[in-house]
């Protein structure tokens, strides 16, 4: 089921996501319905704030990332078929020269920034058998990985812009805490009545 996807200036986006444990309510609809909203909203990555949910939970598929031609056919095949369900995850290093990518938010519509990451991670996880694991990605799948975490601790990208540039977008993130933006996607907007 596809849900609606919570805009930017709502508080769930501001919440430290709880740990949740194996009988946590309808967690495979939940984790399935999150897909389906990622996919239809186009995106690589969708944590639980962003359906409404304070939770540690976030899904990924950079497979859409396996057609840029500007990346080598290695990359391009470790993007390709690349999905994954992090639930309370916990990144333990992030190592290396940060590098600069535009990212964008499925929470901030029309708005993309360049943001500086690590390229590589080392992130402890249960997948949905709950069994911890830990492992170390790099490239675009770590900077991925570390936007949809940064959900999970409250962290939007847009905190990681410098202040000039934050200021220049001022009047678009109002917008859409006002709900006076348009996408392709159902969205919930914190500003509008009938919430």
């Amino acid at each position: 089921m596809i849900l609606p996807i919570i805009g930017y200036g709502d508080p769930v986006l501001r919440k430290v996501g709880e740990a949740i444990t194996p009988d946590y309510p309808n967690l495979k609809e939940t984790i399935a319905n999150m897909y389906d909203t990622m996919y239809n909203a186009y995106g690589v990555g969708l944590a639980a704030p962003q359906v409404g949910l304070p939770i540690r939970l976030f899904v990924i598929d950079t497979t859409p990332f396996s057609d840029d031609e500007d990346m080598s056919e290695a990359d391009q095949k470790k993007m390709n078929g690349f999905k994954r369900t992090f639930i309370n995850a916990k990144i333990l290093k992030e190592e290396g020269e940060e590098w600069s990518f535009n990212e964008g938010c499925l929470s901030i519509p029309d708005v993309r920034e360049d943001v500086y990451r690590n390229p590589v991670v080392t992130i402890e996880y249960c997948e949905e058998d709950f069994v911890m694991k830990t492992e170390v990605f790099d490239g675009l799948i770590a900077r991925v990985i570390q936007h949809e975490y940064d959900h999970i601790e409250g962290i939007l990208f847009t905190d990681k812009i410098s202040s000039l540039k934050k200021r220049l977008i001022q009047k678009k993130l109002k917008n859409i805490i006002e709900g006076k933006t348009f996408q392709e996607y159902r969205m919930k907007f914190f500003g509008k009545k009938g919430r």
